[in-house]
């Protein structure tokens, strides 16, 4: 490997370590149901007027939303943390809750 694609190498696996730390890691958990959908959009939202990095998972599996214990629907997990069961909050609150 040359010289110059060896500091690329490192310079693309720095960056891709930075891209991880600060992404966000958005779940959104539910059976599919239109709450579902409309949390999802306005999440997405949120992190997109807030310009933060994420990446944004729908969780519909009923054994896996029970092992992280949410029992209300639909819910938001940001970091492995639930934000928000049982309700879809404004676009306004979920930008509070990423920031």
């Amino acid at each position: 490997m040359s010289f110059f694609a060896a500091i690329f190498s490192h310079f693309a696996k720095s960056l891709l370590m930075e891209l991880k730390l600060t992404m966000k890691q958005l779940l959104i958990l539910g059976a599919g149901c239109a709450q579902c959908g409309k949390l999802y959009e306005v999440t997405e939202q949120a992190a997109k007027q807030l310009g933060v990095t994420y990446e944004i998972s729908k969780v519909t599996d009923l054994k896996q939303i029970m092992a992280l214990q949410v029992m209300v629907m639909p819910a938001l997990v940001v970091d492995g943390s639930l934000k928000v069961a049982g309700r879809v909050p404004s676009v306004e609150e979920i930008k509070k809750l990423l920031a």
